[in-house]
């Protein structure tokens, strides 16, 4: 898993609320259990103006220029500006990986389905909480300047805008120092391997007829 510490990115702002998973990576795409290849089909059902189905060039297929990541000036956006209730719907991992592989690195919005806010810390993927009123004045300033970036430091937990504007945000402690060390939950139980295999000699002192194993 990709470590997060500090990150500063264009901001492509998506004015929709209870954005549900199957929007964010249709059904048809989940037929792969593979973490690759889903980039190109976030949003697919308003990114592009014709149907979508695995394994499609998606460079012949038309764009909707109304999109916003479709607009050039959301080009190479990699935070992700989102309403209330973003990640609704079914628990599909496929919706963070989409969102990653597509270039983003964090989402703000006011509020997350469950799932997929503890589906995205196990990817990754910072979700930010913001408080509504900030959210709204975000939406105006990304709107209004092209090219709005912002700088979100996890360790001291602020997202700074470009005139200096620094807000708060809350992050679980553990799950903040999972995504500054780059530690999915594989990686945590290896942290500990030294402690497992001494633990493991021990029981197996103390009952050594666990060690035969029955044979086929």
């Amino acid at each position: 898993m990709r470590a997060f510490t500090i990150h500063e990115g264009i901001v492509a702002p998506f004015d929709r609320a209870n954005v549900d998973t199957d929007l964010i990576i249709p059904k048809q795409y989940l037929k792969s259990i593979k973490r690759t290849g889903f980039g190109p089909n976030l949003f697919d059902e308003l990114r592009y103006l014709d149907p979508g189905e695995p394994g499609m060039d998606n460079s012949k297929r038309r764009p909707n220029p109304d999109f916003v990541l479709n607009q050039p000036r959301y080009h190479g956006a990699s935070i992700l500006l989102a309403r209330e209730n973003f990640g609704c719907g079914s628990s599909r991992e496929h919706a963070p990986w989409a969102l990653m592989q597509y270039g983003f690195h964090a989402i703000i919005a006011p509020s997350y389905a469950d799932i997929f806010f503890n589906n995205s810390f196990k990817n990754g993927l910072l979700p930010v909480v913001l408080p509504e009123d900030k959210v709204d004045r975000l939406f105006q300033e990304t709107q209004a300047q092209p090219g709005y970036a912002l700088r979100i430091d996890l360790r001291a937990q602020t997202v700074t805008t470009p005139d200096g504007r620094a807000m708060r945000f809350d992050v679980d402690p553990f799950r903040k120092q999972c995504l500054l060390g780059g530690l999915d939950e594989i990686a945590q139980t290896l942290e500990k391997a030294d402690l497992i295999r001494a633990f493991e000699a021990k029981h197996l002192a103390r009952y050594p007829w666990l060690a035969n194993r029955p044979t086929a």
